[in-house]
């Protein structure tokens, strides 16, 4: 089997059997991270470039390790540093770097659509995505789905609520494309002022409340605050928000017993979710962490192998 496309730009780039493909190699790649020497030869001689033009901890490490454990060659490429504190455009940046070679060029941005750009501009290269501005971000959705399928043992069927800024949230966007895509109901719930103007047509649900839509959920993915977005969307204060809006043991009162909750992180603890549950019986919060290598593992495998193939 192999993948429809050539590059991971969108949810949308993925039918059912890439993502069954995607999950089904990450399934077989994660116990290399549990081994002793947790490396393997699979991508030796493969060069995979990470440019990382906006911060991140847990995408960028995480795609920085599955390449390593693959045995491919990481190099780490940021504007810092770089000819584009110059001056040099990004295109041209990205030529550059498509003429070194590498096998595949994981980019995130703060603007959206701009791994599509990028994707327009390589050759045999494959570009995924790892995160454009309020767009999407396909592998942070495709480690919550595989997390999910593992605790779950299945995602078809299941009610996924998405709670928190679902309007400025790529990973939400992404999460509801995916989730409604393998058979999932999709609610969301948050500050009125914080969801999309039409809603349902991402796919998803609006409930009225967060303990609303707590008490139909399977599986809580709760959102970061982005506290830059705060000023201004009818929420005074964090205190506000994390009393009205925050996921509390109160709110978990209406739970079903075997709700799971996830979190794409970084976590503001005590506003969104309160630590106890973060760190409770509930949380999948590090299996997602774990998972999202294996699952990068499993996009760097299948899409350097697609360039092979595209060649």
């Amino acid at each position: 089997m192999t993948l429809s496309k050539r590059h991971l730009l969108s949810i949308a780039d993925l039918t059912p059997g890439d993502v069954a493909l995607i999950f089904q190699t990450a399934k077989s790649l994660k116990e290399i991270s549990r081994r002793p020497v947790k490396k393997v030869p699979t991508l030796r001689g493969k060069t995979v470039i990470n440019c990382f033009f906006e911060p991140s901890t847990r995408t960028r490490t995480s795609f920085e390790i599955a390449a390593k454990r693959l045995s491919a060659d990481a190099v780490n490429f940021g504007s810092t540093g770089s000819a584009l504190a110059k001056g040099e455009s990004l295109i041209d940046t990205i030529r550059t770097l498509n003429a070194m070679q590498p096998d595949a060029l994981v980019i995130r941005h703060r603007g959206s659509g701009v791994p599509a750009l990028c994707a327009a501009q390589v050759r045999d290269c494959a570009v995924i995505n790892a995160g454009d501005g309020q767009h999407e971000h396909p592998t942070q959705a495709l480690l919550d789905a595989f997390t999910v399928a593992q605790a779950k043992g299945r995602v078809r069927g299941l009610t996924v609520a998405f709670l928190g800024d679902i309007a400025h949230s790529r990973v939400a966007r992404s999460g509801i494309a995916l989730f409604r895509k393998l058979g999932a109901k999709v609610l969301v719930a948050g500050p009125r002022s914080l969801l999309p103007v039409a809603v349902e047509a991402l796919g998803a649900a609006a409930m009225p409340s967060i303990a609303e839509a707590v008490a139909l959920a399977d599986v809580l993915v709760v959102l970061r605050v982005q506290l830059e977005r705060l000023q201004g969307a009818g929420v005074p204060t964090l205190r506000e928000y994390a009393r009205h809006f925050g996921l509390n043991a109160v709110t978990m009162k209406q739970a079903k017993p075997d709700v799971v909750i996830m979190h794409p992180g970084p976590i503001n603890r005590g506003v969104e979710i309160d630590p106890e549950l973060a760190d409770g019986r509930y949380s999948l919060i590090l299996d997602q962490v774990e998972n999202g290598i294996a699952v990068r593992m499993a996009c760097l495998y299948l899409y350097c192998h697609e360039r092979l193939l595209h060649h």
